[in-house]
């Protein structure tokens, strides 16, 4: 079953409440929060402090994506604050190994996420730590961009670098997902699409989640 992660970021400030409840009413399990930190990439979005806060008020999964530099500085902070999964760019990482090591340490699932330029072959030695590899398909920091086409190939080999792994993590794909291409996308490989004004950019974002999940599963 294809999953959809709506990105809190493209989230309506005054109503994202509302908005985060009515997608989880509608069968929402994940919900992605973009932590970005104007240095690693061009924007500022929020900390663990409001993450913090959405934790009494909703069940869901929180895919907690780490577009800092530094991220072994914020897991603890993250983990309190009620994250389930933790992913850190390889990008930024000195360590990899270590730092999903230590989300693992943590209790959390770890995972590792590619900038669209980023080869794969920079993540097989760690593919075996991940319970999740998020393969950006816009250049992050900002939502609402076009897909990048070539991540269709990416997908595909990184699906097949699984199955010929015997591995299970989920695979996850960030950028410029909407009605338009999710059923390519989904079939490409992808087991978790994260979704931002496709589903919050609309007048009924409950209504527009299940009409994702819906492409999304259609064969």
């Amino acid at each position: 079953m294809k999953k959809i992660a709506p990105s809190f970021l493209a989230a309506d400030i005054w109503q994202a409440a509302n908005q985060v409840a009515a997608v989880e009413q509608a069968g929402c399990e994940y919900l992605h929060l973009d932590i970005m930190d104007g240095h690693f990439v061009p924007n500022i979005s929020f900390g663990p402090g409001l993450v913090k806060c959405l934790r009494p008020h909703s069940k869901m999964v929180f895919d907690t994506h780490l577009m800092v530099e530094d991220p072994d500085f914020f897991f603890e902070d993250f983990a309190a604050a009620g994250a389930d999964i933790i992913t850190v760019h390889a990008e930024a990482c000195r360590h990899l190994d270590r730092s999903l090591h230590r989300i693992h340490d943590l209790g959390l699932q770890a995972g590792v996420v590619l900038n669209p330029a980023t080869p794969l072959c920079m993540i097989e030695e760690v593919l075996p730590l991940c319970e999740l590899v998020l393969l950006m398909s816009v250049n992050p920091g900002f939502g609402g961009q076009k897909f990048i086409t070539n991540t269709i190939p990416r997908l595909q080999k990184l699906s097949q670098m699984r199955n010929d792994r015997g591995l299970s993590f989920l695979i996850e794909v960030d950028g410029g997902v909407d009605t338009t291409n999710i059923k390519e996308i989904a079939s490409a490989g992808a087991d978790l699409l994260v979704a931002g004004s496709a589903v919050f950019g609309k007048d009924d974002p409950s209504a527009a989640y299940q009409e994702l999940a819906r492409l999304a599963n259609q064969r």
